[in-house]
């Protein structure tokens, strides 16, 4: 971790590029803990953290330019490690939650295996239309209609276009819940 906030902060010093500095500082966190297999996945959401804490951010870069102080950036860095791996953590668990919850439900009032499965596709992607339900499950489309229907009559899923062609429905739990602590009020 204080290596990955020593490549953050010495590339921020850098700053090779016109354009796109923060957001490749920021992609360079993840693909260095992937890399070094601190991570499976890149799920630290370490952009919320710098812009809570915009000026701390740049304060705390400056610092090392003007004062030499790394300890105070990597105080502040590896406390923004933990900040978000907590939210990460709660994040998961609240997801783990829901998905338990929604899946009694939805066997509690089916007899298809198929709304199941549909159940397992929204928690990776949870917006979908019916043409996406017959090409992950292998179905006809008047099954998939029934089967989003289905998940509708639940509360699982909702219609978002209000159309009554090419219409989409999202697993809108999921994305509140992916959406939590996110965006910092202005």
């Amino acid at each position: 971790m204080i290596k990955c906030g020593l490549l953050h902060a010495q590339f921020e010093t850098i700053h090779p590029f016109l354009d796109g500095n923060g957001r490749i500082g920021r992609l360079l966190i993840s693909f260095f803990l992937r890399d070094k297999e601190v991570l499976d996945r890149p799920l630290l959401y370490l952009s919320y953290y710098f812009k809570k804490y915009r000026l701390e951010y740049y304060d705390r870069l400056m610092a090392i330019r003007t004062d030499g102080d790394w300890e105070g950036w990597l105080a502040f860095f590896l406390t923004g490690i933990v900040e978000v791996s907590k939210q990460a953590t709660e994040t998961a668990a609240a997801l783990v939650e829901l998905a338990e919850m929604d899946r009694a439900k939805i066997m509690e009032r089916t007899r298809t295996n198929n709304a199941v499965l549909l159940h397992e596709i929204l928690l990776e992607s949870p917006v979908i239309n019916t043409a996406d339900v017959e090409g992950k499950l292998g179905v006809t489309h008047p099954t998939a209609r029934s089967l989003v229907n289905t998940l509708v009559s639940i509360g699982v899923l909702e219609e978002i276009t209000g159309q009554e062609r090419y219409r989409k429905w999202k697993y809108s739990r999921v994305i509140e819940i992916l959406a939590e602590g996110t965006t910092v009020g202005t």
